[in-house]
């Protein structure tokens, strides 16, 4: 997996990482990772959109997408690279967007690519988490970035992954 450039941001010294303003969106692929920070001192993530599911389909007969809907997914692992626990909903920060401009957040509901994210994650510095997190979007919406900020959305630093079908 490669680091992603910030967006207009100036280089660090260190090598392979960028640094950008609080507010700058850092934009990646699929497979990339982004690092981004809370707003409590400590609280860093390396947080990588490992895969894309469209459609995702759900692992329970009985449920699914609404009539005129469709379920998406991302498989996300987060890293906790600070030295604060995090202790946070990665869901609750994370969103998708259309090439209309329109935004979808979260639900719960588990697909057949694989395990759901744990709806409360608690990851000691050091550790990771990896799972699914799926969105409920119109069938002809077509999905164009994930996004995502630490402290339930809202940390001033916002990831974005481009979605290319």
């Amino acid at each position: 997996m490669k680091t992603a450039p910030a967006s207009k941001a100036p280089a660090s010294s260190e090598a392979g990482t960028t640094k950008a303003s609080p507010s700058a969106a850092k934009k990646a692929a699929v497979g990339d990772t982004i690092s981004v920070t809370g707003n409590e001192d400590g609280q860093k993530l390396d947080v990588t959109v490992t895969k894309w599911a469209d459609p995702a389909k759900s692992s329970e007969p009985a449920m699914g997408p609404d009539t005129g809907k469709r379920w998406v997914a991302a498989q996300v692992q987060v890293v906790n690279t600070g030295t604060a626990v995090y202790s946070d909903s990665p869901g609750n920060g994370m969103q998708v967007a259309d090439d209309q401009g329109q935004r979808f957040g979260t639900m719960f509901g588990d697909v057949t690519a694989g395990p759901s994210m744990a709806a409360s994650l608690k990851v000691p510095p050091g550790d990771k988490a990896l799972g699914w997190i799926v969105f409920e979007v119109p069938k002809d919406s077509k999905i164009t970035t994930i996004q995502f900020a630490m402290n339930s959305g809202f940390a001033d630093q916002t990831a974005q992954w481009t979605i290319t079908k």
